[in-house]
């Protein structure tokens, strides 16, 4: 016979159950960027962005990277990845003409500054962050339709306008669900 047994809760445990019941709020959208190699790479991966009340809640997981190294990772102006080398999404999102920083640099920066990718010694890197910047809604910061870029190097964050990231090592292009 199986008998329910009822554990009263401390303060503490209610609290933590309110709290962890807060980040599960329901998105308000949902889009996907399925990463593609571009010619001659063998990165991949798949990113969700979903629209909280918050900003855009950006998580997944890229492959195929050079392990424990950094990488620039951009939302582009087009979503084109037509062109085998990543160079059809154009340059970065930047709807408000702000200078290329890094992501939550307090003088601002492009909307499509994403923080850098990060591998691992299997060369996966795992990402989730939330930004403001950017939305899935419609208007000027909207990402959807465009592109998405994985570079081959670490963005140094002050060349202007790219970050000097690299060659474009993998391409997507973000669309709603």
């Amino acid at each position: 016979m199986n008998v329910l047994r009822l554990v009263p809760l401390s303060a503490a445990m209610v609290s933590a159950l309110l709290i962890g019941c807060a980040s599960l709020e329901p998105p308000e959208s949902i889009a996907t960027a399925k990463l593609e190699s571009t010619r001659g790479n063998t990165v991949s991966g798949e990113i969700r962005f979903a629209q909280m009340s918050s900003g855009v809640r950006v998580s997944g997981q890229v492959s195929g990277l050079k392990p424990n190294a950094e990488f620039g990772f951009h939302v582009h102006e087009k979503g084109d990845c037509s062109s085998g080398d990543g160079m059809s999404t154009a340059g970065h999102f930047n709807p408000d003409g702000k200078p290329h920083a890094q992501h939550g640099h307090a003088g601002g920066h492009h909307a499509g500054d994403l923080p850098s990718l990060k591998s691992d010694a299997s060369g996966v890197a795992k990402i989730d962050f939330t930004t403001a910047g950017i939305s899935l809604g419609k208007g000027a910061n909207s990402v959807l339709d465009r592109g998405l870029i994985v570079h081959r190097d670490p963005d140094d964050y002050k060349t202007q306008p790219t970050g000097n990231s690299g060659p474009r090592s993998a391409c997507a292009v973000i669309r709603k669900v």
